[in-house]
């Protein structure tokens, strides 16, 4: 099966950085498109930024010029370079692939998430 591992979250102040990174493993034939969703507390999970297989990127205004998501199509791995952050970034932030995997010679497409990391932003 597919598992998304995360890492990378914590807690940081205003204004300060951290890097986010998922690591994708299993029997996955190929990539379509890797990125990072988030869900604060009593809120509606929201994207934040996606990247295609061919490097095309997608982010949410909120995080324009501040987030950069970036891709290793070897390692199967996505990162969320995240600088400036506000208070308001505070949430869970999950990894998030669509990807194919191979079952006897048939490609199967699917949507899996990571378990989430917690991104504090605090004085």
């Amino acid at each position: 099966q597919v598992q998304l591992v995360e890492s990378g979250g914590g807690l940081v102040q205003p204004g300060g950085s951290l890097r986010l990174s998922c690591a994708a493993s299993g029997s996955i034939f190929s990539i379509n498109a890797m990125g990072w969703y988030r869900q604060a507390p009593g809120k509606e999970r929201e994207l934040v930024a996606t990247i295609t297989s061919g490097g095309s990127t997608n982010y949410a205004d909120s995080v324009k010029g501040r987030f950069t998501i970036s891709r290793d199509n070897a390692k199967i791995a996505v990162y969320l370079q995240m600088n400036s952050l506000k208070p308001e970034d505070t949430a869970v932030y999950y990894c998030n692939a669509d990807l194919n995997t191979l079952n006897t010679r048939i490609l199967i497409r699917g949507v899996y998430w990571g378990q989430g990391t917690q991104v504090t932003v605090s004085s």
